[in-house]
Formats: C-alpha cells, structure tokens, sequence
C-alpha cells in the first residue's frame, strides 16, 4: 500500500499548471506556422497533419507504459523529466532544416506531454488542499488555454515581424521549459514512502464506474478532437480559402479560441460536471456547422466566430470531462486512470487529424472539412447518449437511496 501523500502544496499546485500550460504550448507552438512548412519543403494536407499527429501517436505509446510512473516515484520528478522533453522539442524545431525534425520534435513532445499530464493533472487533485475536484479541473483548463494561446499568438508575431520566423518562438519555448523546470525543483519532495515496484502497465479502467469513465473521456475526447482539427488545419483552411496572408492575423484568429477556452474555464468552475458536458455537445455541434460555413463562404467574421464557440465548447468538454472523473478517482490510482482517460482521448485525437488531413488530401479542402465536421456531429450525439444514460441512472439510485 502507498504511503498518504502530503498535505497539498500550493507551490506544487501553481508548478503543476504551469506544466499543464507548458504542454500545450509546446503542442500548439508550430500550428500558426505549417503553411510556412508546408510551403518550403511542399508537403501536402495529409503530411502536415502526420506531423501534427505523431505528437498524440506518441503520446498512445507514452501513456500506458509510463501513465502510472508518477504513483510510485512522485509527481515532481516526472514532470520534471517531461519538462525537460519538452526543452529539447523546442531546440529541434528551432534548428529544423528538414521535415524529419518536425517529425523528431513531435515525438518529444509527445513523450514530455505524456509523462506531464497524467501527473500534472493527478498533483493539481493531490494539492487543491480544501478546493473541490472541479477547482483543480477549471485550473487545468485555464493553463493548458494560456499555454495555448501564448503559443499561437507569439508564433504568429514572431513570424509577421522577426526574422526567422520557425525559430524565435521555439527559443521561447525553450527558455520558459527550463524555468519551469526549476520552479519544480523547488517543490516539497511527494515520493510515495513506500508502494509496488514500478513496471509498465496496461491502461487502467475504475472499477465499477464504467459508464462514468467513458462519459468523461469521451466529453475530453470530443475537445481534443474539435482542437485536433482546428490546430491541425485551422492555418491551412485560413491560407486555402484565401481569408488572409498575414501570420500575425493567423496566430490571432487561432489564438482567440485559446482565449476563450481560458476565459471560459474560469467562468464555468461552479457548473456541475454533467451540465458542462451537456453544453459542450450542443457548442461543439454548433461550432462543427460554422466550420462547414468557413469552407463554403470563407471570411475572417465567419472564421472568427467558428473559433470563439468552439472554444467554449472545448472548455465545457475539457473541465465537465475531467470534473466527473475527478470526484471519483482513487487518488492513490490517479495518475495510472487519468493516463488512461488521456490515452483514449489522444488516440480519437491523432485519428481525427490524419482523417481530416486525408481527406482534405483526396477530395479538397472544403470538401474534408465538410465531411469531418459531419463525422464530429456524430460524436456529439454519442456523448449526448452516454450524458442521458448516466443521468438517469443517478436519478434512479438517488430515489433508491
């Protein structure tokens, strides 16, 4: 049996979100800047979202071999490990000079995420001291949102105004890795006193809580998609339907989602898990029609509203998601669960990029957004289903009681 973990920190708390932040700036930082890519090495839709991929397929090796690591040796010393991953990421694509080292950057990426949001995630439930689980879920949410945004709209500045536009923003990277990395240094100590030798391990499901893990993941799943598509391709759409040539414009539009996410998340921390994942289906269905309405009609308003709902839609998804997760998970299990939750959403991730990628590849642009904003209705309504099935069945044991 695992030793009690400390009482919670709140210097480990803020370090944790600054990881959770991190990762998903390190994810978003080259999304502003595949048309530059794509430009100087030629690379089709298809390649370009392979690059964006290998990230989460990493990712899918990464979280059940190591997803647990961080419940038998601490939180601190694997997310510092994932930080220090996700520095190196950021000196391979700043000196890139062919497309394999964005292939090569991806894979640290996704190996730094990897080890960095299970256990950031589980050391933001372990040190929210007397906060609720939805406390903790909302600070993710706003982090991984900051993370994002700065990512984006620095990219786009950088590569408008400096020059060498794929490298400034990775230096940046590189620098706030290594900052955070000594923050984390700073930390108390949180290795388990005691507990099971660790050895890699197949995902782990909560034991009699099926269908509330699969509502959460799923509802986590459906962000991640939506964010897969708009990351992936939101750049190349706005290059291919001729909204605007500026990369300081294509970091703001990106970016403005981001910011909304982030903003979003610190609004809805008092909104019940279930309501959260409600309205994030119906934004997220709302959202998949104004992206189909960017491919036929192609404006910056258009574009612009696509991105402002559908990041509300990805914060409902992300902080309802992990929200109902949270209030049930072990916690001396949480860091191996969550990893598990993580990998069933990265793997619906990579899948709905390279989808759209080739699509986007075989039949046009317009046409393969077209057609995976349909595929993602259908998504929203699996999660509507599951939403409606567990709302009644805690109806039924509340009447039971």
């Amino acid at each position: 049996m695992h030793a009690p973990r400390p009482a919670g920190s709140r210097r480990t708390f803020w370090a944790a979100a600054c990881v959770l932040g991190l990762a998903l700036w390190s994810s978003g930082a080259p999304s502003a800047l595949y048309p530059h890519y794509a430009q100087r090495w030629d690379l089709t839709p298809f390649l370009v979202t392979a690059v964006f991929a290998t990230y989460q397929l990493t990712l899918i090796v990464v979280l059940p071999l190591f997803g647990g690591l961080s419940d038998r040796f601490g939180r601190r010393i694997v997310l510092i490990a994932a930080v220090l991953l996700i520095a190196a990421s950021g000196v391979l694509f700043a000196t890139a000079p062919h497309v394999s080292a964005l292939f090569a950057g991806r894979v640290l990426q996704g190996a730094g995420t990897g080890l960095g949001m299970g256990a950031g995630t589980a050391a933001l439930l372990d040190n929210r001291g007397t906060r609720t689980p939805l406390f903790a879920s909302s600070t993710a949410t706003v982090s991984t949102a900051t993370g994002l945004t700065a990512a984006l709209v620095i990219s786009g500045v950088v590569a408008e105004y400096l020059p060498l536009p794929t490298v400034w923003g990775f230096v940046v990277l590189v620098v706030l890795a290594l900052a955070v990395a000594v923050l984390l240094a700073s930390t108390p100590d949180d290795r388990p006193a005691s507990g099971p030798r660790w050895r890699p391990q197949r995902p782990e499901l909560p034991q009699g809580l099926a269908l509330v893990f699969w509502l959460a993941t799923m509802s986590l799943s459906l962000a991640y998609c939506a964010g897969a598509i708009f990351l992936a391709m939101g750049a190349q759409m706005i290059s291919a339907f001729a909204i605007t040539d500026s990369t300081l414009v294509v970091g703001l539009l990106l970016g403005s989602s981001t910011a909304v996410i982030g903003l979003t998340g610190v609004l809805i921390a008092g909104v019940p898990a279930t309501t959260s994942i409600g309205i994030s289906s119906a934004l997220t269905l709302v959202s998949m029609g104004l992206m189909a309405g960017v491919a036929d009609v192609g404006t910056v308003s258009l574009f612009l509203i696509f991105s402002l709902v559908g990041g509300m839609a990805y914060a409902f998804g992300f902080a309802g998601g992990l929200a109902l997760m949270g209030a049930v998970v072990p916690p001396d299990r949480s860091g191996a669960i969550l990893s598990t939750l993580y990998l069933v959403a990265y793997v619906l991730q990579a899948i709905a990029a390279l989808g759209t990628g080739a699509l986007a590849t075989a039949y046009g642009m317009r046409a393969g957004i077209i057609l995976s904003a349909a595929v993602m209705c259908g998504m929203c309504v699996l999660v509507a289903v599951l939403l409606l099935v567990h709302v009644r069945r805690s109806r039924r044991l509340a009447r039971s009681v």
